[in-house]
């Protein structure tokens, strides 16, 4: 019935798609997997929900001199033109994959206007950053045959790096918690463990499709064999809040430290639009 959505997948690329792939667990290891990491994941945001905290400044001035408008436009058309190559290759099913969600969470981010909502999305999408990571450094283009669709992965896994960057130069609603808290990434990474064993996992093995490799590990997995999905939620429990710190560390240095792309003092401070400051000038004179 969804053959449309999964046919077009590449099954020349070793562990793809197919059943040897989806049978590399059996059932049986995939029930007992999921339990025990879904109940611990709900019972991790039952308990950290009340400790996420968001300023109750809601101020925000607007100082993007038109760059939000351009960035928005921008990735929703290499979105679209994601889709489009998915629909006209039969993957449609491979949308689902987290880096695509992260782009439309970020999608949302540009052009929502400013919330708590919007806070705390930010919040939660800058510990998804270990996709675009793992992309860079571990490449999978062999299924995309068209050479604009291959073009196109290194662009989009480039933009997820570039959106957070700006929208913290921005500030106001879009700012982070203290370095040392680590509620935020906790949640979010809890999140993601649930949207990878639920989601993915519930399409991926009817589909026989290794969305994300929720199936079956990668070749180049140091981890192979039948403990690759326990080491994974391990070591990327390590990864995914240590380089959302080390992101935030390093935007913190450019736009407040480092004289080439300082524009404002502290993270915190809104960046005030300049027809603002010249109405507040002339308030003064007044």
């Amino acid at each position: 019935m969804f053959e449309w959505a999964y046919s077009g997948a590449n099954k020349a690329v070793p562990r793809n798609v197919g059943p040897e792939c989806a049978y590399f667990l059996s059932p049986h290891r995939q029930i007992i997997e999921t339990v025990i990491v879904t109940t611990i994941c709900i019972y991790i945001l039952i308990k950290t929900y009340p400790k996420l905290e968001i300023p109750k400044e809601t101020s925000y001035i607007k100082n993007d001199r038109g760059g939000k408008r351009l960035l928005v436009i921008l990735l929703a058309l290499l979105w679209g033109m994601e889709i489009g190559f998915k629909f006209a290759s039969r993957t449609v099913i491979y949308l689902l994959n987290p880096c695509h969600v992260t782009t439309l969470i970020q999608i949302y981010l540009l052009a929502a206007p400013p919330s708590k909502t919007v806070t705390a999305l930010f919040r939660i999408h800058l510990n998804l950053l270990n996709g675009p990571l793992l992309a860079f450094l571990f490449p999978e283009t062999a299924s995309r045959t068209i050479l604009a669709e291959a073009a196109l992965y290194w662009i989009q896994h480039g933009m997820m790096f570039v959106i957070p960057y700006y929208l913290l130069r921005i500030g106001g609603v879009y700012n982070v918690e203290p370095l040392w808290d680590f509620n935020w990434a906790i949640f979010s990474y809890s999140l993601n463990l649930l949207y990878h064993f639920i989601v993915l996992q519930i399409i991926a093995i009817p589909a026989q499709v290794n969305l994300n490799h929720m199936l079956c590990p990668a070749i180049l997995d140091p981890f192979d064999g039948p403990w690759y999905r326990i080491a994974a939620v391990i070591h990327q429990a390590l990864l995914c809040p240590l380089l959302c710190k080390t992101f935030c560390i390093i935007a913190d240095f450019c736009l407040t430290k480092f004289p080439p792309t300082k524009v404002k003092p502290h993270m915190k401070d809104n960046l005030q639009d300049l027809k603002l400051d010249d109405q507040i000038k002339e308030r003064h004179d007044d």
